[in-house]
């Protein structure tokens, strides 16, 4: 009989509990902070990452954002309504369209990432100075360590899966916006 939560946890299980309970918890305050700008968290996501990869075709794009087609023609048909983002054709392929942020979309681009830049700095200033620089190297440790742990279980699927995000994206939380 496997133990309840909270009853002989391993360390593995406590890790992959707080994992995702600051997924959540960051996923709702991330919804709040998105939803005051007057977009839906796909929106926003698809405005920073053209803001950090520059124009891209619609197919890395989708992949980048882990969401199908018909979701990313929906959000991208939002965004252009709005102003914020143009579909471009391919000087060498006809039928290859890229879309890019127009000036409205990176000033809104800019504007999020200040949102949660804010938002990351009153995280680090509620915890006590003293362990403000460990929690960042732990970060970073264990970005690293899901890195491996994905490679010696996969390998060839973390650079895989990391293809459509900036390079170093995967391994520096830092570079990865």
């Amino acid at each position: 009989m496997a133990p309840k939560r909270g009853q002989g946890e391993t360390d593995g299980r406590r890790l992959l509990a707080g994992v995702r309970a600051l997924v959540r918890r960051f996923a709702v305050s991330e919804r709040a902070d998105v939803e005051c700008c007057g977009m839906t968290v796909a929106q926003a996501a698809t405005l920073e990452a053209l803001e950090a990869g520059g124009a891209m075709r619609l197919g890395a794009l989708g992949r980048r954002l882990g969401i199908k087609a018909s979701t990313l023609t929906r959000n991208l048909s939002r965004l252009e309504s709005a102003g914020l983002v143009a579909k471009v054709g391919e000087p060498e392929d006809a039928r290859a369209v890229r879309v890019d942020l127009t000036e409205a979309g990176r000033r809104a681009a800019q504007r999020l990432w200040k949102q949660e830049a804010a938002f990351a700095e009153a995280v680090l200033a509620a915890l006590p100075s003293a362990r403000r620089r460990a929690v960042l190297d732990g970060l970073a440790d264990l970005l690293g360590a899901v890195r491996q742990a994905t490679e010696a279980c996969c390998p060839g699927a973390f650079d895989h899966l990391m293809k459509d995000f900036p390079k170093g994206c995967g391994d520096d939380a830092e570079r990865c916006r």
